[in-house]
């Protein structure tokens, strides 16, 4: 049973998602796959956070709204990047609110809850009370002075919006007041004695230190009660008669969603979903970002051992963050490389993007994402050494012997390498080093073109054919065994190459034994370039994307266009900026835009025709003083000879406001600047 954390659908998915989250897990249950297990492998939209609402209420829809379209987005770009969930689904099924909610009923009439009035923060504005995501103010902790009522995103604190200092709510700005409502606990300090045992006794050698360190520092502060349901009107209603207008704790009935979501997977295949989550001949293994450990190894556990009938993780491998840039990813600030995006930009380029968050993957520490190692990646690594080994392989077997693999010794010691880069790859993914598992499949890439170097065989085949025909034995031993090892990590480029070597998919312990895996004999397609190089121009114009992104976040005004091109201190003083009246105003003949204006100036009086029409009558305007630019050469408008133009902006419902004097006796004629 593997699961990746359920995405928010209040957004698109990010390389940061995909680098901490989706891509490894994906490596991950790929490889179980090919070890001969049997896995469900799933995951789903998180349409219930307060997030959601959030940001339906900023764009004035509604949450179901947000969710349908960010839901379709997320699935698309998964299936887009090869990630192969069995099943991805949302917590707005059916299914998922009948699984839920029998989840509760089940605790509840164990009596695993309490039932506690408090005061909770209530914004009498928006007639509401607050959710801990709709309460911001400053950490006692670390002193971010935008921390949500549940967590410091800074900090990485553990919160309830108590602790925080100058609590503002989200929904009106406003100061909340406390008000009593009733919601059900769960004790978790009387899971304290479990938690410790099963993870701090039981996963001190297996876990990786960040897990496992955050894990024990909570522990060792001591838990505390946590309310499992919440005053909203968005999420899955509490299964109670006496709960009108309360809902689950997102976080109470999002991780259920891996259960539901199994259940409708087991439901279409024939499978029965307790085999996967109440048995105790199943793995469970959860990844995750650093910042959902509490919640998949505190809160979950302790539901699920409330419960009664399900099994505990047997790892749960978070991630740290990957940074953009040097910057972190922001999708408030819009600093992100979005899934989505990135499959229009680089078409049939998946594997890229795959290959380089892996290589960079965040598994330790946080890590960076810059456009021009990605570049490098691709042409010195894929490029230059993976699909060059391949090539040069595939064409010389053409050219040499019409497409058919030459006759070779199976027994080289060449041949042992593929052996030993299956076992390393299979050692470092038990152990969920990802990036030392790619790092051992690229290495029997070099070892593949290094032999291909020191052997020749363009040379060799003139005076010595049975060298070159035993070269290239080796070599398509090689790239057969490539074709079956990168599967995990690049599924596209592995049906690429199990095409182009007309061979069928293997088991992993057949690569790890087997010392021959495309017979003498055996003919293979033509071949075809595995990657192309990625030019300069297209990683600047990436570049050049987000540094526009940088520019949009230092405007004041969203809605302001970009600063026009340069011009010199020269460039300006040419301009003839002047005060002036409109004495006379009237429409020009079929023109709806139009009005013929005469402007007295203090120089001259004179001609301007205008297109304002459609934000002025012309009565409105007679007498108004206004600014001209004085020097602007004439030019016809429908025959008419305009003599300037009058300076005005555009006010946010569209229409036209003039830019006047502050000082309505500035006498006509006088220079701006």
């Amino acid at each position: 049973m593997i699961t990746a954390a359920l995405p928010y659908a209040n957004g698109p998915v990010h390389i940061g998602h995909l680098a901490g989250v989706y891509i490894p897990a994906d490596v991950y249950a790929r490889f179980q796959r090919r070890l001969g297990k049997d896995v469900a492998f799933i995951c789903g939209s998180d349409e219930h956070g307060i997030p959601i609402t959030i940001r339906a209420k900023k764009e004035g829809v509604t949450p179901q709204d947000i969710v349908d379209k960010y839901h379709g987005i997320i699935k698309k770009s998964f299936a887009d990047l090869g990630i192969s969930f069995d099943e991805y689904s949302r917590t707005t099924s059916p299914k998922h609110y009948e699984t839920s909610q029998d989840f509760f009923k089940v605790l509840y009439e164990k009596g695993k809850f309490t039932e506690e009035v408090s005061e909770q923060y209530f914004d009498e504005q928006a007639g509401e009370f607050l959710a801990d995501r709709y309460i911001v103010g400053t950490c006692p902790n670390c002193g971010n002075e935008n921390a949500y009522g549940d967590q410091c995103e800074k900090c990485g604190s553990t919160l309830s919006p108590s602790e925080l200092i100058n609590p503002k709510s989200m929904l009106s700005g406003n100061v909340p007041i406390l008000k009593d409502t009733k919601n059900w606990y769960l004790p978790l300090n009387e899971y304290e004695d479990f938690l410790n045992e099963w993870i701090i006794e039981g996963h001190k050698d297996d876990w990786k230190p960040n897990v496992y360190g955050q894990v024990k520092s909570w522990l060792n502060d001591g838990l505390k009660p946590r309310a499992m349901t919440r005053d909203l009107n968005w999420g899955v209603p509490v299964p109670l008669p006496d709960a009108e207008g309360k809902v689950l704790y997102v976080w109470f009935d999002a991780p259920i969603g891996y259960i539901s979501f199994t259940k409708e997977w087991a439901e279409k295949n024939g499978k029965d979903w307790k085999d996967y989550w109440q048995s105790e001949g199943s793995d469970l293994v959860h990844f995750i970002g650093k910042d959902n450990i509490v919640f998949h190894c505190i809160i979950f556990p302790a539901m699920m051992k409330a419960h009664g009938d399900y099994i505990m993780p047997k790892n749960v491998p978070a991630f740290e963050f990957l940074n953009l840039e040097n910057d972190k990813i922001s999708t408030s600030r819009n600093w992100a490389v979005w899934a989505h995006e990135y499959v229009e930009d680089f078409p049939g380029q998946q594997d890229v993007l795959r290959y380089a968050l892996l290589s960079s993957a965040p598994e330790t520490k946080d890590n960076n994402f810059t456009w021009k190692d990605f570049q490098t990646k691709n042409n010195s690594e894929l490029v230059g050494i993976f699909g060059n080994f391949i090539n040069r392989v595939a064409v010389l077997i053409h050219k040499y012997y019409d497409g058919v693999v030459p006759q070779g010794d199976v027994n080289s010691p060449e041949l042992k390498e593929i052996n030993k880069a299956a076992a390393e790859i299979s050692g470092f993914l038990d152990n969920y080093e990802f990036r030392n598992a790619l790092s051992a499949l690229m290495n029997l890439a070099r070892f593949g073109n290094q032999y291909l170097q020191n052997e020749e065989p363009w040379k060799t085949i003139k005076d010595n054919p049975e060298k070159a025909a035993q070269s290239l034995f080796v070599g398509a031993q090689i790239a057969v065994g490539l074709a079956q090892l990168c599967e995990p990590f690049m599924p596209f480029s592995s049906e690429k190459l199990l095409n182009m070597f007309n061979v069928e998919k293997k088991s992993w312990s057949e690569v790890e034994t087997q010392s021959v895996l495309i017979e003498t004999g055996h003919k293979i397609n033509e071949s075809s370039l595995l990657f192309s190089k990625i030019e300069d121009n297209v990683i600047e114009a990436q570049v050049q994307k987000l540094e526009d992104t940088k520019q949009n976040n230092k405007k004041t005004n969203p809605n302001a266009n970009p600063m026009k091109e340069e011009i010199t201190f020269d460039d300006f003083t040419k301009i003839d900026l002047r005060t002036a009246t409109i004495l006379e105003a009237e429409k020009v003949e079929k023109a709806d835009k139009l009005l013929k204006l005469t402007v007295d100036t203090g120089v001259d009086v004179r001609t301007v025709v205008s297109g304002i029409a459609e934000s002025f009558t012309p009565e409105e305007i007679i007498g108004k003083q206004v600014m001209i630019l004085l020097n602007l050469a004439p030019r016809k408008i429908r025959g008419i000879e305009s003599q300037g133009m009058l300076l005005l902006t555009t006010k946010p419902d569209g229409k036209l406001s003039f830019v006047t004097p502050d000082d309505s006796n500035v006498e006509n004629g006088i220079e701006i600047g």
